[in-house]
C-alpha cells in the first residue's frame, strides 16, 4: 500500500496550533478566540482539499510549459536550487503586493486577511481561488527552464515557513530581522493600523522590502489591530470567500463607461466604496448581529471540524485509491459541513436544511456499492417518509440542540 504522505502536514500543523495555544495560555496571553480558530481552520480545510484535488494540473502545467516553451532546460544542482529558491521567493513579493494594490488580486487574497486574531490558525485562511492565481505567477518559472519536478518542490518547501510567521507568542529574532521574514515582520503585514499598511510583503525573505521601499517594522508604542480596515464581522464560509467579489461587482455596475469599470477591477482596494457591503448584504439577506456572538461553541461544531481533519488526513494519505466519483461527492460534503458550521456559529435557522441536503450526500454514498440495493432504496424511503411527516418536530428538534 502506497501512502501520500503530505497527509502528515495535518496532524503537524495541528500539533502546532496546539502547542501555541497552550504556550500563549501558560503565559496569560489571549491569543485565540475560538470561533475565530474554526472559521480559520474551515477555510485551511478545503484549501487542502482542492490542492490534493488539483496539485497534479498544477504539475501538467509546469511541465508542459517548460518542455514546449522553456529558454533554458535547467537540471538540478545545488545552484540551480538556490536560484529556483530566490526566483520563487522573489515572485511570491510581486504576487503578494499586487494582491494587495490590484482589487482582482484582492479579491482573493483578502480572506487571508479576515481573523481579528493572529496566531497559527490564520496560516491556514488561504482560499484555493489563492492557490490557482499564485499558480499563474509562478509559471514565470517554467518558462525560464525550471524543471516541474523541481518547482513543485520548491513550492512545497517554501510554502512550510509562512506558516511559523502567523504567531505573537514569538518576539523580534535578532541578526535575522535583517534577512528573513519573521514573525514580528508578518504582525506588521496583518495590521490594519493605518501606517502598517500594505507593508512586509515578503514570505522568507524581507530583503525583497528593504530593497522596494515597502518594509515596516514592528513599533512597540502601539497596539497592532489586527484584520481588514472595515471588519467582516462573519463566520460564514461562503461570505467569507464572496463578499468582496459582489462588492466589486456592485461597484463596476455603478460606471457607466468601460474604462471607469476596468479602473474598478484593476484599482486599489481602498477605491471601492465602504457602503456597498451594507448593499450587498442586503441583497444577499446577510444579518449581522450587532453584537459579536461570544457563546460557547457549540460542541457539534467542534465535532464536525474535528471529523473533517480526520477524515481529510486518510483522504489525502490514500487518495489514489478512491474513485473520481467518490471525491466528487467527499469534496460536496466537505463543502456544506464546512457551510453547515459557519451557519450554526453565526445561529442561522436554515442551517436544518443543510443538514438535510448532508444527510442526502451521505446516503447517496451507500449506492457506490451495488450489493444490497433493493434494501437501501427501501430504508432511504422509509427515512424519507419518516421525514416528511416529522419534519417539523425534527426542525425544532434540531434547532433546539445546536442552539
Amino acid at each position: 500500500m502506497h501512502y501520500n504522505y503530505l497527509a502528515l502536514a495535518i496532524p503537524l500543523f495541528v500539533g502546532f496550533m496546539l502547542l501555541e495555544y497552550f504556550v500563549a495560555k501558560k503565559k496569560g496571553y489571549d491569543y485565540f478566540q475560538l470561533h475565530n480558530s474554526i472559521a480559520n481552520i474551515s477555510i485551511g480545510i478545503a484549501e487542502r482539499l482542492a490542492d490534493v484535488l488539483i496539485a497534479g494540473f498544477f504539475f501538467f502545467v509546469y511541465d508542459t510549459i517548460q518542455k514546449k516553451y522553456g529558454l533554458f532546460h535547467f537540471r538540478p544542482s545545488v545552484a540551480w536550487w538556490i536560484l529556483i529558491f530566490l526566483f520563487t521567493d522573489f515572485i511570491w513579493y510581486w504576487y503578494h503586493r499586487l494582491a494587495h494594490e490590484i482589487n482582482l488580486l484582492w479579491m482573493v487574497h483578502e480572506v487571508h486577511h479576515q481573523s481579528e486574531d493572529f496566531n497559527y490558525t490564520v496560516s491556514a485562511r488561504v482560499t484555493i481561488f489563492q492557490a490557482i492565481v499564485r499558480t499563474g505567477f509562478w509559471a514565470v518559472l517554467p518558462f525560464i527552464g525550471f524543471p516541474a519536478e523541481m518547482i513543485t518542490s520548491m513550492l512545497l518547501i517554501h510554502g512550510l515557513y509562512p506558516f511559523f510567521i502567523h504567531t505573537r507568542v514569538i518576539g523580534k529574532l535578532g541578526i535575522l530581522e535583517y534577512v528573513l521574514v519573521t514573525p514580528s515582520h508578518h504582525r506588521v503585514h496583518h495590521a490594519s493600523n493605518e501606517k502598517y499598511l500594505d507593508k512586509n510583503y515578503g514570505d522568507v525573505l524581507i530583503i525583497w522590502d528593504k530593497l522596494l521601499g515597502t518594509f515596516q517594522k514592528e513599533e512597540e508604542q502601539e497596539e497592532i489591530v489586527y484584520g481588514l480596515t472595515k471588519p467582516l464581522k462573519s463566520y460564514s464560509f461562503l461570505w467569507q470567500h464572496f463578499h468582496f467579489a459582489i462588492e466589486m461587482i456592485l461597484a463596476v455596475r455603478t460606471k457607466k463607461t468601460f474604462k471607469e469599470k476596468l479602473k474598478v477591477i484593476f484599482g486599489k482596494p481602498e477605491k471601492i466604496d465602504p457602503s456597498l457591503r451594507a448593499e450587498a448584504e442586503k441583497i444577499f439577506r446577510v444579518k449581522q448581529a450587532p453584537e459579536k456572538i461570544d457563546e460557547p461553541l457549540n460542541k457539534y461544531v467542534i465535532f464536525q471540524v474535528l471529523f473533517l481533519l480526520a477524515s481529510l488526513f486518510g483522504f489525502i494519505a490514500f487518495d489514489h485509491t478512491f474513485s473520481v466519483l467518490f471525491k466528487t461527492m467527499y469534496t460536496l460534503f466537505v463543502v456544506v459541513t464546512l457551510i453547515n458550521c459557519g451557519a450554526i456559529m453565526e445561529q442561522k435557522i436554515w442551517v436544518f436544511r443543510v443538514e438535510l441536503f448532508r444527510a442526502f450526500l451521505i446516503l447517496s454514498v451507500m449506492f457506490f456499492y451495488p450489493e444490497h440495493l433493493m434494501t437501501k432504496l427501501l430504508l432511504v424511503s422509509a427515512a424519507s417518509v419518516l421525514l416528511i411527516v416529522y419534519y417539523r418536530d425534527a426542525k425544532v428538534k434540531y434547532l433546539n440542540y445546536v442552539y
